[in-house]
C-alpha cells in the first residue's frame, strides 16, 4: 500500500502542477474532480457565465489521455444525438448500431440544464448502469466513463430544471466562484499568450485510471466513521430525531442512499490523495458539501425564505458528534 500510495501523491502532483499552466485558482475544483474521477463517479459544475467552467473540463480531460466528445445541449437536441440509432445497411439488409458520442469515455455535456427531459432521460441509463440501450439491444460503454457537466445558475429562459433522478446520478455538483483579484491579473496575462493550451501533456491513461479507482479499496474507514456518515445522511431525511428540528420544515426530502454510498468512496479517495490509508473525518467533510446539496430537496417554506442547502448541510454537519 505505501508504494501504490507514493505513486499516486506523485501523480496527483503531476496533475496539479500540469493544471496551473493553464487554469489560474480553482485550485479546489481541480482536486475535487480528480476526486470524482478516483473515485469513479460524474461531475457537476455549476457557474455564472465566464468562469471557466467549460474549459477546465475540456483541458483537464486532455491531462487523462482519454477517448472525450463535447455534446453542446440545445432545446432541439434528441436522444439519438446521445446514444446513436439503428442505420439499414442495404448492402447486409439489416439494421445496424451507429453509435452516438455517449461511446466515449469522458463526455463534456455542456450546458446541460438547456435539453428537455426527454434528451435527459438518454443519459439515466449510461450515468448509472454504464450501458446503453439501442435498437432492443444493450451495449456495454467501456470503462472509465465520465460525464462532466456545466449549467448556468441564472439563466432561465430556454433552460429546463434536471431531473432529480438525474442529479442523483452525479457524485458531485461543484459551485465555481469568481477568481480573486491577484487570479484575474494572471489570467489576463495568460491569454495574452497563443495557444497557451497546445502543449498540455497527458498524465494518466485507461488502465492507470482504472488502477487507481481499484486502489481506494484498500482504504480503511472505521465502522464508527460509517456510522457518522449514516447519521449525516438520515438527519437530512428525519432532522427531528436527530435533534435539528428546526430545519425539518426547510427539507422536502432528504439525501438518497446513494449519498451514503458516494460519500464513503470519495472520503476513501481523498485520504488516498492525501497520502493516508485510513478515513479521518475531515475527509468526509471536505466532500460533503458537493456529495449533498444536490440530493436534499428544499420546501417551498425554504424557497421562499431563502433557506439554501448548504445552510441545511452546515446546520447537520454542527449537530453530528465527531467519532
Amino acid at each position: 500500500m505505501e508504494r501504490v500510495e507514493k505513486r499516486i501523491f506523485e501523480l496527483i502532483e503531476k496533475i496539479l502542477k500540469e493544471t496551473e499552466k493553464f487554469i489560474i485558482g480553482q485550485k479546489d475544483i481541480v482536486k475535487k474532480i480528480l476526486i470524482s474521477i478516483l473515485a469513479d463517479g460524474h461531475v457537476l459544475i455549476e457557474g455564472l457565465p465566464g468562469l471557466a467552467k467549460t474549459y477546465i473540463i475540456k483541458n483537464f480531460a486532455k491531462l487523462l489521455n482519454c477517448e472525450f466528445k463535447r455534446i453542446q445541449f440545445t432545446p432541439d437536441l434528441l436522444p439519438a444525438d446521445i446514444i446513436g440509432t439503428m442505420i439499414f445497411d442495404p448492402r447486409e439488409m439489416k439494421f445496424e448500431p451507429f453509435f452516438g458520442p455517449i461511446f466515449n469515455n469522458i463526455i463534456l455535456a455542456d450546458e446541460i440544464n438547456r435539453a428537455p427531459g426527454k434528451v435527459q432521460s438518454a443519459l439515466l441509463q449510461a450515468m448509472a448502469e454504464y450501458e446503453v440501450n439501442l435498437g432492443g439491444k444493450n451495449f456495454k460503454l467501456e470503462k472509465p466513463f465520465y460525464v462532466l457537466a456545466t449549467q448556468n445558475p441564472i439563466e432561465h429562459e430556454g433552460t429546463y430544471n434536471l431531473p432529480e433522478a438525474q442529479l442523483d446520478r452525479f457524485m458531485f455538483k461543484l459551485i465555481i466562484n469568481y477568481p480573486s483579484f491577484e487570479e484575474e491579473l494572471k489570467i489576463i496575462e495568460l491569454n495574452e499568450k497563443p495557444d497557451f493550451t497546445e502543449n498540455i501533456k497527458p498524465i494518466l491513461d485507461k488502465n492507470e485510471i482504472i488502477s487507481l479507482i481499484r486502489a481506494k479499496d484498500n482504504v480503511y474507514i472505521d465502522d464508527r466513521l460509517k456510522h457518522y456518515i449514516t447519521e449525516i445522511v438520515f438527519s437530512s431525511r428525519y432532522p427531528k430525531d436527530y435533534k435539528i428540528s428546526h430545519i425539518s420544515n426547510f427539507i422536502e426530502y432528504g439525501a438518497s442512499p446513494r449519498a451514503s454510498i458516494y460519500l464513503v468512496k470519495c472520503a476513501k479517495t481523498t485520504a488516498l490523495i492525501n497520502g493516508r490509508d485510513y478515513v479521518l473525518p475531515e475527509d468526509i467533510k471536505y466532500i460533503a458539501y458537493d456529495i449533498l446539496r444536490h440530493r436534499i430537496i428544499l420546501s417551498y417554506e425554504a424557497l421562499s425564505q431563502n433557506i439554501t442547502t448548504d445552510y441545511i448541510i452546515t446546520e447537520i454537519l454542527e449537530n453530528r458528534i465527531i467519532p
